[in-house]
């Protein structure tokens, strides 16, 4: 039975994900402020490159969607910072992300995409933590990372989390690699999650809930291992649709925490898992300007829960 969750109304039981008629929605690009310096190449492409002048952000794109994650150096910069993924809205099919970050305005749109989903200490657009007590632990920023593939048809990295505790019971630790190719909206992760303890983990992924402003309309179908999350309008920004995909066999439960909207996985430790993180922005390409069109997108979008050889 498919569930559809909204962020500030009750609970909804459906028999299935039930999509309503797309409606044209207003579409009102920002103002450019301060145009980017034009880009050398506009040919699509995905890459990833370390932002080593802003406190050693990772950045990865292709011609769909753009996240970055976080590096150790923010920890002093920004406390407390966080792990969670970072997601920017794009209108541009080449890498834009390097030039909009060094212009020292990352959220303001200078004509081809623009930040204003705020991850602060949350999972944002896919991070996770461990499920313990009823509480969700967190790592730190990422502290090392190795590039497998910086495009042209893929972004391929791989990340490590120090360990981090879970209350006094015990410690785990993370290497997670990030895969996003050319022509969609979804980044393929395979997390591997290590422990000073043997015992089946809780790991929690979420999506953040006040990433864009308060509220916003999450559908949750657990047939599909889908958390679907249509966000709020925020100013003259628009809004920031994110969707997790999950393996449906894994889920052990769907739950919210003051920050996140979550999806519980069981997991082994030492024994690598893939999920997907996916977003959009309603004013960027991809076209989804109503949550009906972002929902019908994340749930039938064909992706492989297969771990790499």
């Amino acid at each position: 039975m498919s569930i559809r969750l909204y962020a500030a109304a009750a609970v909804a039981l459906l028999a299935g994900p039930v999509l309503a008629q797309d409606a044209p929605a207003p579409e009102r690009m920002p103002a450019i402020d301060k145009p980017l310096p034009p880009a050398a190449d506009k040919t699509p492409r995905a890459t990833v490159m370390l932002a080593d002048y802003r406190y050693d952000d990772l950045l990865w794109e292709n011609d769909k969607t753009a996240h970055r994650i976080y590096g150790r150096a923010l920890e002093a910069y920004e406390p407390p910072s966080g792990s969670g993924i970072d997601s920017w809205g794009k209108n541009v099919a080449w890498p834009f992300m390097d030039r909009q970050l060094r212009s020292g305005d990352q959220h303001g749109y200078h004509g081809e995409g623009l930040d204003f989903y705020n991850v602060g200490t949350g999972r944002g657009a896919g991070g996770l933590g461990i499920w313990f007590d009823n509480k969700l632990w967190t790592s730190r920023n990422y502290r090392s990372y190795r590039i497998l593939k910086n495009g042209p048809d893929v972004a391929d990295f791989q990340v490590d989390y120090a360990p981090w505790p879970i209350d006094v019971e015990r410690k785990v630790w993370e290497t997670r690699r990030f895969t996003l190719p050319l022509g969609t909206h979804f980044t393929r992760l395979v997390s591997t999650i290590s422990s000073d303890k043997p015992g089946e983990l809780l790991v929690g992924i979420g999506i953040g809930k006040r990433t864009a402003g308060d509220g916003g309309e999450l559908t949750v179908d657990r047939a599909r291992g889908l958390l679907s999350w249509w966000g709020p309008q925020s100013a003259d920004h628009g809004r920031m649709a994110i969707a997790l995909r999950v393996d449906p066999a894994m889920i052990a439960e769907i739950r919210q925490d003051a920050d996140n909207n979550l999806v519980l996985l069981k997991v082994t430790p030492g024994k690598p898992f893939v999920y997907y993180s996916g977003s959009a922005w309603n004013l960027g390409n991809g076209g989804f300007r109503t949550r009906e069109a972002w929902d019908r997108y994340a749930t039938t979008a064909k992706l492989d829960f297969a771990l790499p050889r």
